[in-house]
């Protein structure tokens, strides 16, 4: 949500400078530098724009893909995949999943874990039962219990070192007010200049009001 807050300000401040117009009363000097100001925030301001543009696409575009993030928060798998890093795993049938094999699964209902598979291990009584005996690259041990092939979520396929810490800091407490606080800002600096900028074309209408009770007004008179 804050990410799309994002976008729609910045889409909307990057056509909110007015467009450059010669005022005679400028110097040579004075038009160019107001034209290089003005290029520069443009161009500040689309450089942010798609930077946003780049981490929605990576935190929230992925899912149309079919695609799950996560974040990597312990070193267990170093080197494969560094801590703090972002994970994207799609989704595999586990009857298809061999030794060696990166999985993602669910160790209980609040904790994910990404290890790898070091033994397929039928169901004695049931085959179409299968568990898997997991590892992380970095621990010297066997994770302690076997997974069951339905608390597999599916296997890694590519990782983006270190975005993790920015997901992981904007969606808890205390990232997620200070990421909202930002956003609220932003939106209120789209705005609040609209709100409290004078009207011109009602001052338009106004002079030429006063033009029409007052021919003589805005006319230079030729003395003889």
């Amino acid at each position: 949500m804050l990410l799309y807050l994002l976008l729609f300000y910045l889409s909307t401040a990057m056509f909110r400078y007015p467009v450059l117009t010669l005022n005679p009363h400028l110097s040579l000097g004075q038009v160019v530098l107001c034209a290089m100001s003005m290029t520069l925030k443009n161009m500040g301001w689309m450089f942010l724009y798609w930077c946003v543009v780049l981490l929605a696409l990576l935190l929230v575009g992925a899912r149309l893909f079919g695609l799950q993030v996560y974040t990597v928060l312990s070193g267990s798998m170093e080197p494969t995949y560094h801590t703090g890093s972002l994970i994207y795993v799609k989704k595999v049938d586990p009857y298809t999943i061999r030794d060696g094999q990166v999985i993602t699964f669910m160790l209980d209902e609040n904790t994910i874990a990404t290890h790898r598979v070091v033994g397929v291990v039928p169901d004695e009584e049931d085959s179409t039962v299968v568990r898997f005996r997991t590892k992380g690259d970095a621990n010297e041990t066997e994770d302690g219990g076997l997974v069951h092939y339905k608390n597999v979520i599916g296997t890694p396929v590519f990782t983006i070192p270190y975005l993790g810490f920015v997901a992981n800091y904007i969606q808890h407490p205390p990232g997620m007010y200070v990421a909202i606080s930002a956003g609220a800002v932003l939106l209120m600096l789209t705005f609040l200049p609209d709100i409290f900028a004078p009207d011109s074309k009602s001052e338009t209408v106004g002079e030429d009001e006063k033009k029409r009770a007052n021919p003589a007004a805005g006319r230079h008179v030729r003395k003889r």
